[in-house]
């Protein structure tokens, strides 16, 4: 998955004398979408919230701990379908899949929020510094960023995460090199979205006017372009994360994730899920597997509603089609009442 094709429209003004705008931000966003638009933001934010749920609040609403195999000294029927006692069966350790699937959101979340937020303070800077000084060090920045972009995605976060752990197993060693090993992927997206919206603003009248003022370079960055040229980010950042959830699961699933005794990962469920295959068991593989499909699927659904909202392109499309319809709507109206007229 790629970074979203984004156009920044130049800022002719500062944002510090702009008008105030008023209302909640989530109720200027639903006012921005319509019809199919609006309900495929609304379903997405709806699984967003549910796999948010499950995360924050896993050990109140799984019945077990991800580990835990037996209960009042009684162990776990091993490979058991699912029942009353156990929602989503139990695996062949004899854990309950339904706890597992529900704590794999927690681990999830965690890699998500540190990769994210490793991504922004490393990619974001670098992007306004390469954009803003231009010369030799834009070069040097935008062919190391090219290269790390054009390494493949999982062989380069399988690397980082064997470099990182350094044989590492737990869990908050784990969650690091998983999250580490993302963010080396997400940076390069970062660095270009930010760098090219840097370079088409680096010139508008209201830096000249702060360069002039004598601000310094770091203010002129972080405080007069840094605002004007991240409104795509949000776009990113959820396009990411449903990224960082399938690259996630596919370190899992090959072996390189977070160790299983230290916290539930739905890419390991999956892969100690294939040798139940043959046996017909299939719900310790369908129920992790649907929920990285429900939580990849939320957040695209977000990314790309956002998308339509802040692209100027895809605006300027929509409202040359709505355009299209009303001129057509209209000519067809035209067309009736003159026919009416004669038949009259």
């Amino acid at each position: 998955m790629t970074a979203p094709e984004v156009v920044t429209e130049p800022a002719v003004a500062p944002l510090a004398v702009r008008g105030k705008r008023r209302g909640l931000p989530g109720v200027r966003l639903l006012a921005m979408t319509h019809g199919l638009q609006r309900a495929t933001l609304l379903c997405g934010l709806f699984l967003i919230a549910v796999f948010l749920i499950c995360a924050v609040f896993a050990p109140l609403i799984a019945p077990y701990g991800f580990a835990q195999n037996h209960a009042d000294g009684v162990d776990f029927v091993r490979q058991q379908a699912p029942s009353a006692q156990h929602w989503f069966g139990t695996s062949v350790r004899g854990e309950d899949v339904f706890s597992r699937v529900v704590f794999g959101a927690r681990t999830a979340l965690y890699v998500i929020a540190v990769s994210l937020l490793l991504s922004l303070l490393t990619g974001v800077p670098l992007g306004l510094v390469s954009g803003y000084a231009g010369r030799w060090l834009d070069r040097v920045l935008v062919l190391f960023m090219d290269a790390m972009y054009g390494f493949p995605t999982l062989l380069l976060a399988i690397v980082v995460s064997i470099v990182v752990s350094g044989g590492s197993s737990s869990k908050l060693g784990g969650v690091l090199s998983a999250a580490v090993a993302i963010t080396v992927i997400f940076i390069p997206q970062y660095f270009r979205v930010v760098r090219n919206a840097t370079v088409a603003v680096k010139n508008e009248p209201y830096v000249d006017a702060a360069r002039v003022s004598g601000a310094s370079t770091t203010r002129i960055l972080f405080r007069h372009i840094l605002a004007n040229v991240t409104q795509s980010l949000p776009v990113i950042i959820t396009l990411n994360g449903a990224e960082a959830i399938l690259t996630l699961a596919g370190l899992g699933f090959l072996g390189f994730g977070i160790e299983p005794t230290q916290a539930a990962e739905w890419g390991f469920d999956l892969n100690k899920a294939l040798s139940d295959v043959p046996d017909g068991i299939w719900w310790t593989g369908v129920f992790p597997g649907a929920a990285i499909v429900t939580v990849v699927l939320g957040m695209t659904l977000v990314g790309e509603s956002l998308n339509e909202v802040f692209n100027p392109l895809l605006r300027t499309r929509r409202g040359v089609e709505a355009g299209d319809l009303a001129a057509d709507a209209g000519t067809d109206i035209a067309s009736d009442t003159e026919e009416a007229t004669d038949a009259g």
